[in-house]
């Protein structure tokens, strides 16, 4: 248990972080997931819509630290490269 005022302030400000990183990460999860389901039901036009919500949110998250750069690129070019594949 945090015993100094610094090491409870570093434990109110670690919940803090997950608790955002978390909603963060719920949310591509949440985009990623309707571009999934977009590219299961074959409809090209809807997955490339859905893939081009996706990104921003995805690179956002690179920029606050929740996914490494090369992780959202890959991600990303393997969801593209799935939607170009439908039809």
């Amino acid at each position: 248990m945090a015993n100094t005022a610094q090491s409870k302030k570093r434990a109110r400000q670690n919940q803090r972080r997950l608790d955002v990183n978390k909603a963060r990460r719920s949310r591509i999860r949440t985009f990623l997931r309707r571009v999934e389901e977009a590219i299961a039901s074959g409809d090209k036009d809807a997955a490339a819509q859905a893939l081009k919500q996706a990104q921003p949110e995805l690179m956002r998250g690179v920029t606050k630290g929740v996914y490494h750069k090369n992780t959202a690129a890959r991600k990303m070019s393997r969801l593209a490269a799935r939607v170009k594949a439908i039809g």
